[in-house]
């Protein structure tokens, strides 16, 4: 009672506006792992299956036990490692396993929220700005190639912001659909009415894929994914425990993984959408719109070929830019945060632009070297300094 209570229709379309961006910005990335691990037809739909279910069941759960949004995701940087793996699928599935198990034991141990801990709030908000500025202007570079759609939209934008701040981006995006529609942009041949089918595939264990797929997978996803993800928690002022997170995670993809779910972790990108003040000014009733965002992703879990083939069927600039309108306050708010504090100010800005930068070292992404960067200023500078005392004469 109290969840509908708290429900509004900005909750729901910040949950919907989040399975969107999430699953059009990276399902074929998805697709063309599980293709290069010989996945059949099958395969593939059980594997939408599988993560659909692993992200919607722990958003659900979670936000409701915290009553804070917590959002899950698959592992985008876990899908690339995958589609250069070059083992068979039951390998890949032992895999998978073996990752889920070392996510669970950072989860279960506490190790992984030792090390958030001593994260600063402002670098921590510096790599989510980082993170999410990427997406704030792909917004605007899509004027380039639909100048009217994007248009339209960012004026609905502003004028939302003015007169109704709390439904400026479901206007946004009913000004998008409508457009594009009139553009003819809208791809209805993508649609396939299908229900998913889940497909067991008996794991196996091998040393090649322990140390090419396994390890990998693990170190990807814990510093490009889940140290975002606990980031975008922290820069939005929520304190939920980071343990149980992880550790829920880790659980539901080593429970799913023969199924196709090779790694569920925390979002940072989409959850940005559902922490903001566009899902509910009221932060106690943000945690509606990460329960919102799982119940989609279960749609999409059970109707499998016919929900991805719908979200499928928004052209690409309308995505995008639904993405960076709705992210403009978090980028903001995580720069202010970033250089608020003049002791963090420079280490901050270190780890926003390494964030930015999209640098990828050894297979890690940007995220994490942002936070090494901007670790290293930190200590470079104030490694056994003391704040400066303030001048005081005595007088006589």
């Amino acid at each position: 009672m109290r969840f509908l209570r708290d429900l509004s229709l900005s909750a729901v379309v910040a949950g919907f506006v989040a399975v969107l961006v999430g699953f059009t910005s990276s399902v074929a990335l998805v697709f063309q792992a599980a293709e290069a691990l010989g996945a059949t037809p099958a395969q593939t739909t059980s594997w939408i299956w599988a993560l659909g279910l692993g992200m919607g069941l722990p958003c659900i759960g979670l936000s409701l036990y915290f009553r804070q949004p917590v959002l899950v995701a698959w592992s985008t940087p876990g899908a690339a490692v995958l589609a250069t793996a070059g083992v068979s699928m039951p390998e890949a599935v032992g895999a998978f396993m073996l990752s889920a198990g070392l996510i669970t034991l950072c989860g279960l141990t506490g190790w992984f929220a030792r090390v958030m801990n001593r994260i600063p709030l402002p670098l921590a908000s510096g790599l989510l700005a980082g993170v999410l500025a990427r997406f704030g202007m792909e917004a605007f570079v899509a004027l380039k190639s639909q100048p009217l759609l994007v248009t339209v939209m960012f004026g609905v934008y502003l004028l939302g912001r003015r007169a109704w701040p709390r439904y400026a981006v479901p206007a946004v995006l009913a000004a998008g659909i409508a457009t594009a529609a009139v553009l003819g942009l809208l791809q209805g041949s993508q649609l396939q009415w299908t229900l998913a089918v889940p497909v067991w595939t008996t794991p196996q264990f091998s040393v090649n894929a322990a140390i090419g797929v396994a390890l990998p997978l693990f170190v990807v996803t814990m510093a490009s994914q889940n140290l975002p993800g606990v980031a975008a928690i922290r820069a939005a002022g929520y304190d939920t425990p980071v343990s149980p997170l992880v550790a829920t995670t880790g659980l539901t993809t080593l429970l799913l993984a023969p199924f196709g779910a090779y790694a569920v972790n925390l979002a940072a990108i989409t959850a940005a959408i559902c922490l903001g003040r566009e899902a509910h000014e009221d932060p106690a009733r943000r945690y509606t719109a990460a329960v919102m965002a799982g119940v989609f992703y279960l749609l999409v879990a059970v109707a499998g070929g016919a929900v991805v083939g719908l979200l499928a069927a928004f052209p690409r600039e309308l995505v995008v830019a639904v993405a960076g309108f709705a992210l403009l306050g978090t980028i903001a708010a995580g720069l202010a945060a970033a250089v608020k504090d003049d002791r963090h100010r420079e280490s901050a800005l270190i780890t926003f632009l390494v964030t930015l930068s999209g640098v990828t070292l050894w297979g890690v992404g940007s995220a994490f070297w942002g936070v090494v960067a901007g670790a290293i200023a930190l200590v470079v500078q104030h490694y056994r300094t003391r704040p400066a005392q303030p001048d005081v004469t005595v007088k006589p």
